[in-house]
């Protein structure tokens, strides 16, 4: 492993340690400098520190670069469904029903498989277990992905997430019927202190903000748009439940006692972003599934 020192200089001063970092060192992103922060890799006067610290005038960092670990996730030959793609960004529709990326004991027939054998330059931010992954869609949620192909637009694309200019807009069938014709739900999100499993609203979770719009009302359902200002881990199925309105199918949120679906009815359908490199506002839109679809003609039909 190598180890880079640094004594911070008066031009340094109360400045953010991963700004300095990736400032001196071009080669390496702040998003890379950050996950290095949060593994422990740096450390200032002997103390490890958090990527917002705020530096002195003769602190001594000390940076232990890890070597690059092998990737023990193979690529894997898929018809992946690509909307778009260029030298630096991809944006695919992943199928219900299919993983986005690996989790350890798990390394098989996700969607990070599929996009090692359809590109072999993704951003390596993330690890190795989620090359190129930016953000991420449950398991059960269909839907459009934005994927990096180089730290360089990683960091650009997760700088726009941090900034809630990234527009997210899904499509959800909910238990209930919504009286209001729009409305935000502004409640934090963190882990169910009685299911680590589940997350819930909780005060000291992290700020969570959903908007949501009806588009169609039928007996004891509401067909909604729900549009994500943050995007916290189960964000919409967590809220839709917090205000009594859980998804339909959702095993984990909803009643068990639900519509004939496998998963939650929830795809994430309008995904809009501006382009790292060429600055230029790109919006995708992919049609709900034929299941989604079936549904609703069958809610319609029921009234």
């Amino acid at each position: 492993m190598e180890i880079m020192e640094h004594t911070i200089l008066d031009s340094e001063n109360n400045e953010r340690i991963d700004k300095i970092i990736s400032a001196r060192n071009n080669e390496w992103s702040r998003s890379q400098v950050q996950l290095w922060i949060k593994e422990g890799h740096v450390q200032v006067n002997g103390k490890q520190v958090k990527a917002n610290y705020k530096c002195n005038i003769g602190d001594k960092i000390i940076i232990e670069i890890p070597e690059p670990e092998n990737l023990d996730v193979e690529a894997e030959e898929m018809n992946l469904d690509i909307y778009y793609e260029d030298g630096d960004v991809l944006v695919v529709n992943k199928p219900k029903g299919m993983v986005v990326h690996p989790a350890p004991g798990h390394t098989s027939g996700t969607l990070v498989n599929g996009l090692m054998a359809h590109c072999k330059d993704l951003s390596g931010i993330n690890g190795v277990l989620r090359p190129g992954i930016v953000h991420r869609i449950d398991k059960d949620t269909s839907g459009l992905l934005m994927v990096a192909k180089n730290d360089f637009a990683h960091e650009r694309l997760v700088n726009q997430l941090v900034e809630k200019s990234v527009t997210r807009k899904y499509f959800a069938i909910v238990h209930g019927n919504i009286p209001h014709d729009h409305g935000t739900i502004d409640a934090p999100i963190g882990r169910d202190p009685n299911d680590r499993q589940r997350m819930t609203v909780v005060d000291s979770g992290k700020h969570a903000v959903t908007h949501f719009r009806v588009l169609d009302r039928f007996n004891q359902f509401t067909f909604v748009e729900c549009e994500l200002e943050t995007g916290r881990t189960h964000q919409i199925r967590v809220h839709m439940k917090y205000i009594g309105f859980p998804l339909v199918g959702d095993p984990k949120y909803g009643p068990k006692k639900t519509l004939s679906i496998d998963g939650q009815a929830l795809h994430a359908g309008i995904l809009g972003f501006v382009h790292p490199r060429t600055e230029k506002y790109l919006e995708f839109e992919a049609p709900l599934t034929d299941e989604f679809i079936k549904l609703l003609d069958e809610l319609k039909k029921k009234g």
